[in-house]
């Protein structure tokens, strides 16, 4: 630093000596008016020299968060392992798809040591306390320097806590950690309660509590990596590539396409990431051995039985399909919006139907509302709300079928009904429906319907059901 100071002052005296001889020679100038253009050209070049000083330190000085600096609780720490300092280079333009593609076949760590490699100390990986703990491990594995943040919504488990802890530790690593906008969590709890999300859909809760604070921290970065696999989430993660655009969230330099998203184990089965953390011997979460695959916050997230898929453990009294928090809203690829505002599949594409058989009833809206509406039936009813593009749905088929054909005759009617589109409604008020599949019995001597409440859709536990209600 002396030495561009010395440079400078040398430039500065250069330009003086060579004012003043030209001022000196003019004739027509008086010493008061020499002396005072001296001044102003010294005070100039002063000018010139401090707005380069500051100029230089302003660009050494590179903000994680872009957006205007508030009085949050949180400021964010520094890199959790420094990457080198590089000069900044421009930004190539790259076919993200194309690169997926070569990608397609890669390992997670070579996809890993690439994005790594790529961008450096501007990406960072998403962690979330479950099993995407092997994204700190590849990158561990690479051998070179990265990042790990998390989102604390303030409503995790005391176990996920711990396993934070854990992690920083084992990997002599700081986690950085982004919080929700407290006003707006006030606001939140104030006007509707602890526990709103059961009653109108959690996407207005995890917008405050995770899609913006992630916003926020995104905002510092040029990509990140994300544990998004295609056998996670029946409808909404099946088409995942390794590497992407992302669709939903803006990155450092503002605008549509400025940030870009990796998805290592996008390819890896939930079985291969388990071996691989066993392998390791890599540090877990102690929710898992209580029987949760899938984990978020403590009031949406519990655990699943043997056969069920790990997404069935998280906002369990709603839609299948649609099982996002918002953190990758760009999944689902249509979609409406309800009154109440929370994100729904549009289904209007050609499906397949599905419970197809002589000995199950298809029925109508009206035939819905009759039924609903009869006190005195000359039959019991067995009836299934569903959707045919919710994979819950399909993979009863077989065991609903079957009860179908085991009650041909019994004087119980099997029936079924399309929940979906403009039916949901209906059934979400008039049906108790709150998720697919939803089955209903309707005794003989009854005006209420009788709600199945086990997630056991086997035959056998769907006859246990009836029986004890025939």
């Amino acid at each position: 630093m002396a030495l561009s100071i010395a440079s400078s002052s040398s430039s500065s005296s250069s330009s003086i000596s060579v004012a003043f001889s030209s001022l000196a020679s003019s004739s027509s100038r008086t010493e008061p008016e020499v002396v005072a253009q001296l001044k102003v050209t010294k005070y100039q070049s002063s000018d010139r020299f401090n707005n380069f000083v500051s100029r230089k330190r302003a660009a050494a000085v590179k903000p994680l968060n872009a957006e205007p600096r508030r009085n949050d609780s949180f400021v964010p720490s520094a890199a959790t392992t420094f990457a080198p300092d590089v000069v900044e280079k421009s930004v190539e333009v790259e076919d993200f798809e194309k690169l997926a593609k070569n990608l397609e076949n890669a390992s997670p760590l070579e996809i890993m040591d690439k994005a790594l490699e790529k961008y450096g100390n501007d990406i960072a990986i998403a962690f979330s306390g479950a099993e995407d703990v092997a994204l700190i491990e590849y990158a561990h594995l690479t051998g070179r320097p990265f990042r790990v943040f998390s989102l604390d919504t303030g409503r995790l488990n005391p176990e996920t806590y711990k396993f934070f802890d854990t992690v920083e530790k084992h990997y002599n690593i700081r986690i950085e950690y982004m919080f929700p906008d407290s006003v707006e969590v006030q606001a939140l709890v104030r006007t509707k309660g602890l526990f709103s999300f059961y009653e109108d859909g959690h996407q207005e809760c995890c917008r405050v509590r995770k899609v913006r604070p992630l916003r926020r921290a995104l905002k510092g970065l040029r990509a990140w990596i994300t544990g998004q696999r295609k056998d996670q989430s029946p409808g909404t993660r099946s088409e995942v590539p390794v590497v992407q655009v992302d669709p939903v969230f803006e990155g450092l330099e503002g605008g549509s396409g400025s940030l870009v998203k990796w998805n290592p184990v996008a390819n890896v089965a939930g079985n291969d990431i388990w071996n691989f953390l066993r392998t390791m011997d890599v540090p877990v979460n102690s929710l898992h051995a209580q029987g949760y695959v899938s984990i978020g916050c403590e009031p949406c997230t519990r655990a699943v039985l043997p056969g069920q898929h790990e997404r069935e453990g998280r906002w369990w009294w709603e839609d299948a399909k649609a099982k996002e928090c918002g953190l990758h809203k760009g999944n689902i690829k249509e979609e409406t919006l309800n009154g109440n505002g929370n994100e729904t599949v549009n289904v209007n594409n050609i499906v397949s139907d599905i419970f197809n058989s002589n000995d199950i009833v298809s029925l109508t809206r009206p035939g819905m509302e009759n039924l609903v509406k009869m006190e005195d039936r000359k039959d019991p009813w067995i009836v299934v709300l569903y959707a045919p593009w919710c994979q819950f749905c399909q993979a009863m088929e077989g065991s609903y079928v079957e009860l179908g054909e085991k009650l041909a005759g019994s004087g119980v009617k099997v029936g079924k009904f399309r929940a979906d589109g403009d039916e949901k409604v209906f059934a979400q008020q008039q049906l108790q429906m709150g998720s697919f599949p939803t089955i209903l019995f309707f005794p003989k001597h009854s005006s209420r319907p009788v709600k199945y409440p086990s997630e056991k859709r086997d035959v056998d536990s769907l006859m246990a059901f009836v029986n004890a209600l025939r």
